[in-house]
């Protein structure tokens, strides 16, 4: 995957703002396409017009703003200009553009979970779920790109049952334009996703969600250490594979969408890992399950939203420590290893520390890692 971006080393990407973007050579730059969809069935053809999302009006002088993306711009531009701009941004920054599409969640307006995943048999809405990812496409075209796509579902689905060819989705009942002869479940809205997305924007690289925890054991804050970590990575690939994650380019795997002192002071959760890798959960623990994941699916894993918090920051809101994202500099070798093509910084919530509010340390040492030569890739480890 790497050779055809023009790339051979593990990349380093993050959720940045403008400023903070062009402040290093970042490989990637990500953002998350979120918060619901339009009201009508087709995308709205003017943002100022006729255009509303779970009842609210698209037009600028709605003082409660639109939760669809398609218009988070000027009402008076087409809608998807947002898209477009970020798009044209980040490409003349020479970085690789990464949409997260996560909007199950928020377009279902229900509890995350199970009632989340019962939501998908709902014709109307995955009707507008379609139409909508068909839009991102469409915006994207001929771009480079890579294509991330609903973190969590896929394990809150695997919750449900561990086989996705029986739990209901409407997928060729509401797309019959794309996916007409696509089964409706759970593994067919995967195949059917992915599928689009080679049809409508063929120079994007796609992948599905890996979540440690999808068989009920969170695999990486696993402390038992007889737990065959492998074993239970095996099981998450072996339920994306039936969702069409071995027709992606990668799988995308995380740490922790929260940074570990907030976890700790907040809720009173110990999430942090052992730097040493002595005393469960560790690093190496996580890296063996990205590694059997890879294996098993037989693509590279992607890094994503690892937390931006570092061991100097004070200890409050956007502030707050953690030790990952400097372990994974200081051992990208081990990244490498695991079959891990890539790491992509971001916060998980406002809550947490980001590249504006870290002050400047990811920046720094992404740009200390460029100087030093990057972490070579291991396109010599063979996958089946």
């Amino acid at each position: 995957m790497l050779d055809s971006l023009g790339k051979d080393h593990v990349l380093l990407g993050g959720q940045t703002d403008n400023a903070v973007a062009g402040l290093a050579p970042f490989d990637i730059r990500y953002i998350y396409l979120a918060g619901g969809l339009f009201d009508s069935v087709e995308p709205c053809n003017s943002c100022s017009t006729s255009c509303s999302s779970a009842g609210q009006s698209c037009s600028n002088w709605n003082p409660n703003g639109c939760g669809w993306w398609g218009c988070w711009q000027w009402d008076q531009v087409p809608p998807g200009q947002y898209l477009r701009d970020y798009f044209q941004q980040t490409i003349n920054l020479g970085q690789i553009p990464m949409i997260t599409y996560y909007q199950m969640l928020h377009t279902s307006r229900v509890a995350e979970g199970a009632q989340e995943v019962a939501a998908a048999q709902t014709l109307s809405l995955m009707q507008r779920y379609y139409n909508d990812w068909r839009f991102v496409l469409k915006q994207i075209g001929n771009s480079t790109a890579l294509l991330h796509i609903e973190p969590d579902f896929w394990a809150y689905a695997q919750h449900v049952n561990p086989n996705p060819h029986m739990i209901p989705a409407a997928v060729a009942s509401a797309n019959p334009t794309d996916c007409a002869n696509v089964e409706n479940t759970i593994a067919g809205m995967g195949r059917c996703m992915i599928s689009m997305a080679r049809k409508y924007a063929p120079n994007a690289k796609v992948g599905l969600h890996a979540s440690a925890w999808a068989t009920k054991i969170d695999a990486m804050m696993n402390r038992d250490p007889a737990l065959d970590v492998e074993g239970e990575a095996r099981k998450v690939a072996d339920f994306l594979m039936e969702c069409g994650g071995a027709a992606g380019d990668f799988v995308v795997v995380e740490t922790s969408d929260r940074d570990a002192q907030y976890y700790q002071v907040r809720l009173g959760r110990d999430s942090w890992w052992d730097a040493t890798n002595a005393t469960l959960p560790h690093f190496r623990q996580a890296f063996r399950f990205a590694k059997a994941l890879s294996e098993r699916m037989g693509r590279p894993n992607l890094w994503w939203q690892l937390p931006v918090g570092n061991m100097s920051m004070p200890g409050y809101d956007q502030h707050w420590k953690d030790n990952r994202l400097d372990y994974f500099f200081d051992h990208p070798e081990e990244v490498a290893a695991a079959h891990g093509i890539g790491m992509i910084f971001g916060a998980g919530e406002q809550a947490q520390t980001n590249p504006s509010t870290d002050n400047g340390h990811l920046v720094l040492r992404t740009n200390n890692y460029f100087l030093t030569g990057g972490q070579l890739a291991c396109p010599n480890v063979s996958m089946p």
